[in-house]
């Protein structure tokens, strides 16, 4: 959640943290710092077992105690420059047909280092995020051009403003386009590998454009290479001016062709990508990639913000007609609007049935607690993420199980 400019906070305290019923104590500190357009976000968990051992899991991999670092950013997203450096929580390119909610880690084990960078020049811009600084990770790339804005037509209502847009998205990833040869997911009769790449097209018409109220008609074309293709037509509204409540909301059509998947680098991406389950099989997102027949899908979004501070995001998305196939996304935070409350938190669902059951297809953040008196806070983390399975011969990666983090915390807050 963005601070207010220029405000700092600095939070921390002691606590519990139960990780997979193994429990350890938690030394917490995170200042969060706000230069103008600058920010800058810290995240120091010392979490010493009963042994006296600090968790080494925190601080593994190549970014050991790089990840300390939440962010460091420049601005906001849809300002004229956008930077950030750090975790990756809901990076969108574009219209979001090709890359959408992606983060760049599983869980708090897994976390890497991404760069977001946009910059809009008004007759044009680019949208870029790369996944993981440190290794091969997915890269997002988009060029847009307001072709109206370079000559008088630029002042005509409505067409002046047109946007034209192309993608460019892909994971380096060895295991990227791993699939197999016949209707056995056999590691022996594995196919491809290496990158996945997606490219894709959109037109952008603002329908209205005024300080309290803006709408945008807009059609995407993405191509999966060497797989199939698919399109959206979409409308999304922006409406001010509605004394405390401000409201934002999308929704999209979808025409889904053979071997398209929309949405492909999404929240669950990484954990999808490719799982061995023993030694002859394995699971991967490009195998299903590969399996996928045409469908038509719809997909919807909403945000409602009371007083600015109070937000609450819901979206759903799925194929027509077809049971336990779609995905659900959720946000909530009260910011301060309950005073001495602290409520916020985020929830993703993939093939959705019992919506609020927990299993592999769900990643859960939950944190409540409340403030006795102004400078401290008294509170309650829950996570339901994944962590990696390791071969225990060669190291590698070769699949992820869900990982249960419970924090009981007291801390302080101070801001200045």
């Amino acid at each position: 959640m963005a601070m207010l400019t220029g405000q700092q906070s600095v939070m921390g305290g002691l606590g519990v943290t139960v990780v997979d019923g193994k429990a350890y104590y938690l030394v917490n500190v995170m200042p969060d710092f706000s230069f103008g357009k600058w920010g800058v976000g810290l995240d120091l968990n010392l979490r010493i077992g009963q042994d006296g051992k600090i968790r080494h899991e925190d601080f593994k991999d190549a970014y050991g105690y790089l990840r300390l670092l939440r962010y460091v950013r420049y601005g906001q997203k849809n300002e004229p420059v956008y930077a950030r450096v750090g975790a990756i929580d809901v990076a969108r390119i574009g219209h979001g047909s090709i890359l959408y909610l992606y983060r760049n880690t599983a869980s708090y084990d897994l976390r890497k280092v991404g760069v977001e960078f946009d910059i809009d020049f008004q007759k044009g811009g680019l949208e870029t995020m790369y996944s993981d600084v440190a290794g091969a990770g997915v890269l997002g790339l988009r060029g847009y051009v307001r072709p109206l804005q370079f000559g008088q037509s630029g002042s005509i209502p409505i067409l002046g403003n047109l946007e034209v847009g192309a993608t460019f998205a892909t994971d380096f990833n060895a295991n990227a386009n791993r699939t197999w040869g016949d209707a056995v997911g056999s590691i022996r009769n594995a196919e491809g590998g290496g990158a996945l790449s997606i490219v894709g097209f959109d037109l952008g018409l603002p329908l209205l454009s005024h300080e309290n109220i803006r709408s945008t008609l807009y059609a995407d074309y993405s191509k999966v290479l060497s797989y199939g293709s698919g399109a959206a037509l979409g409308l999304d509204l922006r409406l001010r001016g509605l004394g405390i409540i401000a409201l934002d909301a999308k929704y999209e059509r979808r025409f889904v062709g053979n071997q398209y998947l929309p949405t492909y680098f999404n929240a669950f991406y990484e954990q999808e990508r490719y799982q061995v389950i023993d030694t002859s099989r394995f699971m991967s997102k490009a195998q299903i990639l590969k399996s996928t027949h045409s469908f038509e899908g719809y997909f919807g979004e909403i945000l409602v913000s009371i007083l600015g501070t109070f937000n609450i995001i819901g979206g759903y998305q799925s194929p027509v007609g077809v049971k336990n196939s779609g995905m659900l996304h959720l946000e909530l935070d009260a910011g301060t609007a309950l005073p001495g409350i602290l409520i916020s938190g985020g929830y993703d669902k993939r093939n959705v049935g019992p919506i609020f059951k927990l299993d592999n297809n769900s990643l859960l953040y939950a944190q409540v607690g409340y403030k006795p008196v102004p400078y401290m806070v008294v509170s309650m983390l829950y996570q339901w993420t994944f962590t990696e399975i390791r071969d225990e011969t060669s190291g590698q990666v070769v699949g992820f199980k869900p990982q249960k983090r419970i924090e009981p915390r007291v801390g302080f807050i101070a801001r200045f």
